[in-house]
């Protein structure tokens, strides 16, 4: 059945499931999506030390922070997106000897994708990344620092260690948290701003009383008679 109030060409009847198509694509916008995946940017990363290279001799600490997201969508049947997540990060190796900095930028992918729920609720279910999908861009200072990333193999510690960390940042209650979407209560937060509460009734009620006070005013012989007849209740 068409719309009877249709006020433009876009006020056009779709199906329920139309519906909930284009429901999903609007929620779980990039926007949305980055939302949620920055709730871990900025977030400082402090490890170590730790042992790495053959023998684990020489020893590793490391400190930076996570970056703000940036968002591809990805064609197939599900909402899904590919995050890239940023990872800067500053390390010394520790020879007992002398101590080399390196600098390392990363870059961490994820795959998100828009889980539906019972209760009408949305979850942003994040797949962590293999140690191996994780770029790496690594500085060395210095020429003895850029033997060490040779001999000590930091890119794939780096890597091995970033993959876990992510992981389990994501799997926090808290992060967990952030990547549902209550779709009914904020439906009941949106339909309880517009329904009429007891000061509307208090409004009504006094709108009502006032003009039936004056129509029983205009038409008061109706009630009471007119005194020059008579009794009232004279038939």
């Amino acid at each position: 059945m068409p719309l009877q109030d249709a006020g433009s060409s876009e006020d056009r009847e779709v199906s329920y499931e139309q519906w909930g198509v284009d429901f999903f694509l609007e929620a779980i916008s990039e926007e949305r999506v980055l939302g949620a995946v920055n709730t871990i940017a900025g977030q400082p990363i402090d490890f170590g030390p730790m042992g790495v290279g053959p023998g684990r001799i020489a020893k590793v600490r490391a400190y930076g922070a996570i970056g703000k997201a940036v968002a591809t969508r990805l064609t197939g049947d599900r909402i899904s997106y590919r995050v890239l997540l940023p990872v800067s990060l500053t390390f010394e190796i520790d020879l007992q000897i002398e101590k080399q900095l390196f600098e390392a930028e990363l870059l961490v992918p994820l795959t998100l994708t828009a889980v539906a729920l019972s209760g009408v609720r949305i979850f942003i279910e994040a797949k962590p990344p293999l140690s191996e999908e994780v770029q790496v861009e690594l500085r060395a200072r210095g020429l003895r620092a850029s033997v060490l990333q040779r001999v000590a193999d930091v890119e794939g510690e780096l890597r091995r260690f970033v993959a876990r960390y992510v992981e389990k940042e994501l799997d926090k209650p808290g992060i967990r948290a952030a990547r549902t979407i209550d779709v009914s209560h904020a439906i009941g937060q949106a339909w309880g701003s517009i329904s009429p509460d007891s000061r509307r009734d208090d409004v009504v009620t006094a709108d009502l009383n006032e003009a039936l006070e004056q129509e029983i005013r205009e038409h008061e012989s109706t009630f009471v008679g007119d005194p020059r007849e008579g009794d009232p209740t004279h038939l």
